[in-house]
């Protein structure tokens, strides 16, 4: 009985498994197949060449890579940081208010992220909202922000915050209250709370958080490009300029499929780690 269920689910899968095949696995397929091409051809009747691999490495875009990585990195970071004491508020602490706030930071999603970001441009360039005002009142003005890493990392963890503060609280939400109070009733300080049972059992949430900020911001563009002002080059401007203005489909696939192997092999290693079972409620 237990076979022919699972060959009946299997069955019922198909149509999406194979929506999905087209949908996601076909346009990587072609990317991939078009990396291997020849510079500055639009065709895949090619003889295949690894030459936009090489390119990789002898004009820099390794650079453009580890900017992009190591920004997304720290912005990951400072997210954790920043949402988990108010992904805490909201799994134990807030009860009906966290429906307001829930809704408060879904309505940004709401607003197209380059509005948003072309908002703190105003507020924050020479002559703004902020320099603007402060120099109305006191006569003093001072250097805008804009236009360094600092801000693009700003950037990251402003528009990334709901992609990290909601698997947070829902992990955090898996944490027993009762496994708090045993242990602060045996004598537990705060810290060893937190290192021994906060952060093992709410790890499915702190894992699906970090992996899904490290991934969006990875591949971020508007960031670099609005509050920045290309002060640094991501792999995803690189990779744009190539398929659009470059006319070279082959490097912006090479560089496309570097990026996919990479972020996939952490997506990959994280996942393991995770008992989604659990994050599901099953």
């Amino acid at each position: 009985m237990q076979k022919l269920n699972q060959r009946l689910g299997l069955l019922s899968a198909l149509p999406m498994l194979a929506v999905f095949a087209i949908a996601l696995f076909a346009p990587i397929l072609v990317v991939a197949l078009f990396s291997i091409m020849p510079p500055k051809v639009f065709s895949l009747a090619n003889t295949p060449d690894f030459s936009a691999y090489s390119v990789f490495f002898s004009q820099g875009y390794y650079k453009s890579l580890l900017w992009s990585l190591g920004m997304a990195l720290a912005s990951t970071v400072i997210l954790l940081i920043v949402c988990w004491p108010l992904a805490y508020g909201m799994a134990k602490v807030f009860k009906g208010f966290t429906l307001i706030l829930t809704i408060a930071v879904v309505m940004s999603l709401f607003v197209s992220e380059n509005i948003r970001l072309f908002g703190w441009v105003l507020t924050l360039m020479k002559g703004g909202l902020i320099e603007g005002h402060f120099r109305a009142w006191t006569g003093m003005g001072f250097d805008s922000p804009l236009y360094g890493v600092g801000i693009i990392i700003f950037g990251l963890v402003y528009v990334y915050l709901p992609f990290m503060l909601f698997p947070l609280a829902q992990g955090i939400a898996m944490v027993p209250d009762d496994a708090r109070q045993a242990a602060a009733d045996l004598g537990a300080t705060r810290w060893q709370i937190f290192r021994q049972i906060d952060v093992p059992l709410a790890a499915p949430g702190i894992v699906v958080g970090c992996l899904l900020s490290l991934v969006l911001a990875a591949g971020a563009v508007a960031e670099s490009k609005i509050l920045g002002g290309q002060a640094v080059i991501t792999i995803a401007d690189d990779i744009e300029t190539a398929f659009t203005f470059g006319q070279d489909w082959p490097l912006g696939s090479a560089l496309s499929v570097i990026l996919i192997a990479i972020i996939g092999a952490l997506a990959l290693f994280g996942i393991s780690r995770v008992d989604l079972d659990q994050i599901m409620g099953r």
